[in-house]
């Protein structure tokens, strides 16, 4: 008899666990995971990156920090734009919008500060070693994100470690520079996307969807 009743009991417990099982994985199916090479967002990025790789250095840090800077806003304008045509979301959209006005205009005093510009000696490879470490640690970042496929949440992670390129960049012109223009253009980048980026991480604390 007792063997009789060892089956239904068993039945009963995997049926059990089974169930428990599915709760718990519908409980958590908010977070949908997208292969990277299958992500807009991260394949802006990647396009960046190439870009910046391929830029002849000059070893004079403001003329390199100046035309470095002009490739890595143009990136970060056209991942908002890319928010702007399929984010959802009324603050990351609104985050885009400024983005995209404030790093055009930056752009144009970048540029305008090249125009008439040439390189100088001393040369500081060292500067150019900060900026490659800088945009190394951006792109291991990148590609330790979760990417959901949904273009507010992948904006809001993927230009966090974009801007935090910046700042770093920015503050090796800061420290190897010599010219007051380019100076002022690292002290606004740092102020203003120090500030974007403690936006993005409340913005993804609230919204992140697991």
């Amino acid at each position: 008899m007792k063997k009789l009743f060892r089956l239904p009991l068993l039945a009963l417990l995997l049926a059990s666990v089974t169930l428990v099982s599915s709760c718990s994985k519908d409980d958590s199916d908010s977070l949908k995971v997208q292969a990277h090479d299958q992500n807009t967002m991260m394949t802006l990025m990647h396009d960046m990156m190439k870009k910046m790789d391929a830029m002849m250095k000059t070893q004079d840090p403001d003329q390199d920090y100046a035309m470095m800077m002009v490739m890595h806003h143009q990136g970060a304008i056209t991942m908002a734009q890319e928010e702007l045509k399929n984010g959802k979301d009324t603050q990351m959209r609104d985050l885009a919008t400024r983005i995209i006005a404030a790093q055009q205009a930056e752009i144009t005093q970048f540029n305008a500060f090249l125009a008439g510009h040439r390189v100088e000696t001393p040369l500081v490879p060292a500067f150019n070693t900060r900026q490659m470490m800088a945009m190394d640690k951006m792109m291991r970042a990148n590609d330790l994100r979760v990417i959901t496929g949904n273009t507010d949440r992948d904006f809001a992670q993927l230009m966090q470690d974009h801007h935090q390129s910046a700042i770093e960049t920015s503050q090796a012109d800061l420290d190897l520079g010599r010219h007051t223009e380019t100076k002022a253009l690292a002290r606004q980048i740092i102020d203003e996307q120090m500030m974007e980026i403690k936006e993005m991480q409340e913005w993804l604390l609230t919204n992140k969807g697991y």
